[in-house]
Parts: C-alpha cells; sequence; structure tokens
C-alpha cells in the first residue's frame, strides 16, 4: 500500500478516536454510564465503547442522533480535532472532568447546591468581589 493511502488512514482513525475521546467525555460529564449511552443512542453496550475507543467509525446519521441525546451540536465531536495528536486531557481538564463527576455522584441536590455556592463564593472572591448572598 503507498504511504499516501496509509497516512490518510492513519488521520482518519485519529479522527474516529477524537469524536469516541470526547463523546466519552461529554458522557462523562453528564454523569451516565456507558451502559446509559448505549441505551440513549440505540446501540448495545459494546457498540457504545467500540465508538468511545474509536474503534468503530460512526456515521453521520448516529452522530447527528448522539448528538442530540448528549445535548450538544455535532462541531462539539470536532472541537480541538485540528490541534489534537491523540486527545489526551490537560492535567485541568482531567481535573474538571473529575470534578463533575464527583458532583454527579453527589445524592442530595442541597449538597450540590451547596458545593455551587462555595465555588462561586470562591471565585468572585478571588476576583476582587464581594462573595454573593
Amino acid at each position: 500500500m503507498p504511504a499516501e493511502k496509509r497516512a490518510g488512514r492513519a488521520r482518519a482513525q485519529d479522527a474516529d478516536r477524537h469524536v469516541g475521546a470526547r463523546m466519552r467525555a461529554r458522557r462523562i460529564m453528564l454523569g451516565l454510564t456507558q451502559q446509559q449511552m448505549a441505551e440513549l443512542i440505540g446501540v448495545t453496550y459494546q457498540q457504545a465503547h467500540k465508538y468511545e475507543k474509536g474503534i468503530n467509525r460512526v456515521a453521520a446519521g448516529r452522530l447527528y442522533s448522539i448528538a442530540q441525546g448528549l445535548g450538544v451540536e455535532v462541531s462539539y465531536f470536532f472541537e480541538g480535532l485540528q490541534t489534537a495528536g491523540g486527545l489526551v486531557p490537560s492535567p485541568h481538564q482531567r481535573m474538571l472532568l473529575n470534578l463533575v463527576h464527583n458532583y454527579l455522584n453527589i445524592p442530595l441536590r442541597e449538597h450540590q447546591a451547596a458545593i455551587v455556592a462555595l465555588a462561586r463564593a470562591l471565585a468572585e472572591g478571588e476576583n476582587g468581589d464581594e462573595p454573593a448572598a
């Protein structure tokens, strides 16, 4: 196989992995399991897993359905693709994903509201503003 075709396929696989990583990140942000994600988009757990790993390519119609199910535009899955050599979250992005994941696992809404209020107070205090009541 000529080198140009192999290089083109490598870029396609990189794009598939990037889209899959963005799917996984959004799923985690929403606090969904892979099983819940699979049910949401109408595929098996195994297929959802393969999409997230970039093993199987997501068809355009399916990607549209996934975007609707996850509450994002289709373009969300391609953000950062030009600069990504494989989506590796920065330490800051990883921390945000962990924060969202843990926040969504807090069972009491009052505790979630307290976390939001704390974050708001800390952010406003850092900016020199008066913390909100």
